[in-house]
């Protein structure tokens, strides 16, 4: 396929992939949630809201071209009592086909509170306190066993009665670690020639083998065998490819790998594994930019920093995001340069998540607790070091990216981290990057922005001061690079490549 080497990537520049892969298809896309999700109003009246985000955009973007069906599980009661059905999304995309999956409550706990958020998600983030945590007993292997199978299981049913009543050729593209063991129950359940071609992209970081030998070998085994039963296998990052593959060099028996054709071959299949960086709806979010509830709250913002600096980060409330660290690298960049105090403002807009999984209240209470003692060491009457808002406004959250000095992205480990992105398309201050190395976004954004290790408190204290001085013809160079490499590589860009990859390889 074709592309500008400028400008944002659009569908059109896709007709070629659209037109002669997909032309004759129907897409079956299966995430654990939905494009739409269904309210029933007090008046009795049923509506739905719309999914946020570039990666439900991009998707059902594709309704223009194909026949596209949605597989997810169901979040209200109202999206289990409409079970399935055609919605229109708007005039300019069309209708899509929902189907709600509602899984008994004990398996659906068993499936997303216990192995996939936190099991996995855990380990895929090397976040595990190992001396400590996980302790996988009786109780997990129930979860996944009666949960985690069960609902993939479901996933997999559903998808196979989709296959038999499309009208055209299936391609099935499967969303992230809720669904790993989909793909090997879909062969399994169907003839050789009645079987589509599998896509399955991963959102999340893939640690090296060293770090999968904390899951029992009965539950990786049943998980690399299944992620090789599809036929393209998508990673944020060429690292988590490389480790992907390793890990099934290690711990797949029977499986030949290549590395330098990126191709696993295991039970007479191929898999081929690539990475697909997944980022932004660029042109989204310059509209959104500039709405008018964005202008308010910029206002605001403004007026509340006066003529002070501004350090911003945001984030979901999750101990991956290193948030203590990253409170505790400007506490130290104020110790090491007095010059910043009453001149600097750290605004942290923080994201609820998963409230109900004990490890991430805990963390949140640690992060409160730590950004209070630097407001209460440094802090006076006009000046608040830290200004900390937990809550859920993604308009106020562009506004502030609109004017930050500083971006703080220190991930832990990060699949992408779309922030990254989103701040140098809307900053009109040149902003600075302070990215940490283990973002997926370091792999494009590393050329600007500037390169942390994200334990490294006192390397990230320099930096946060680096950027605050930096010369303004330099910001403006970083913050260049940046923006060019984002519009090239948006959301759409994001999907194209991997239907050309479906198309090249014949699939």
């Amino acid at each position: 396929m074709n592309k500008k080497n400028n400008g944002t990537t659009s569908f059109e520049e896709c007709d070629s992939v659209l037109n002669v892969s997909l032309s004759q298809r129907s897409l079956i896309i299966a995430a654990n949630r939905g494009p739409i999700t269904f309210e029933k109003k007090p008046d009795g009246n049923i509506e739905f809201k719309r999914g946020s985000g570039g990666l439900v955009t991009a998707l059902t973007g594709l309704a223009q071209h194909v026949e596209v069906n949605w597989i997810a599980c169901a979040v209200t009661e109202a999206d289990r009592d409409w079970k399935k059905g055609v919605v229109t999304l708007s005039e300019q995309v069309g209708q899509i086909r929902v189907q709600f999956l509602a899984p008994d409550q004990e398996a659906y706990d068993g499936y997303y509170n216990v192995i996939a958020n936190p099991l996995l998600w855990f380990l895929q983030h090397s976040m595990w306190d190992v001396p400590r945590a996980p302790v996988i007993d009786k109780s997990v292997w129930q979860a996944w066993k009666n949960g985690y199978v069960v609902v993939n299981n479901k996933f997999a049913e559903a998808i196979i009665q989709n296959v038999h009543s499309v009208t055209n050729l299936p391609l099935v593209m499967l969303q992230d670690y809720h669904l790993y063991r989909v793909a090997r129950f879909v062969r399994s359940g169907m003839k050789p020639s009645e079987r589509p071609p599998i896509l399955h992209f991963i959102h999340i970081p893939w640690p090296g083998p060293e770090y999968w030998q904390i899951l029992p070998p009965a539950m990786r085994h049943e998980i690399l065998d299944s992620l090789c039963a599809v036929d393209v296998l998508g990673f944020q990052t060429n690292a988590d490819s490389l480790n992907f593959i390793r890990t099934c060099e290690s711990f797949l028996p029977r499986a030949y790998v290549n590395f330098k054709r990126g191709r696993i071959w295991y039970r007479n299949h191929a898999t081929f594994v690539r990475d697909f960086p997944i980022s932004i709806d660029v042109k989204a979010l310059e509209q959104l930019a500039d709405s008018q509830q964005v202008d308010e709250y910029r206002a605001e913002i403004i007026e509340s920093i006066t003529d002070q600096k501004l350090i911003l980060r945001i984030d979901r409330v999750e101990p991956s995001k290193n948030i203590i660290r990253g409170f505790l690298a400007y506490e130290e960049m104020l110790e090491l340069y007095p010059k910043h105090r009453g001149k600097v403002k750290f605004l942290a807009l923080l994201v609820p998540s998963r409230m109900d999984v004990h490890e991430y209240k805990d963390y949140l209470d640690e992060l409160n607790a730590a950004a209070g003692r630097v407001n209460a060491t440094y802090g006076d009457s006009d000046w608040e070091p830290i200004r900390l808002i937990v809550s859920e406004n993604y308009s106020r959250a562009v506004a502030a990216l609109e004017l930050y000095d500083v971006l703080l992205v220190n991930a832990i480990a990060d699949g992408m981290n779309l922030v990254a992105k989103e701040g140098p398309i809307v900053n009109r201050r040149d902003g600075v990057l302070v990215l940490s190395e283990r973002a997926g976004a370091h792999q494009q954004l590393g050329i600007g922005a500037i390169s942390i290790s994200p334990c490294d408190v006192y390397a990230t204290a320099e930096a946060l001061h680096q950027a605050l001085v930096m010369n303004a013809a330099e910001k403006k160079e970083r913050a260049q690079r940046m923006r060019w490499v984002i519009k090239k590589e948006d959301i759409v860009d994001w999907l194209c490549r991997q239907l050309n990859t479906i198309d090249e390889l014949n699939l």
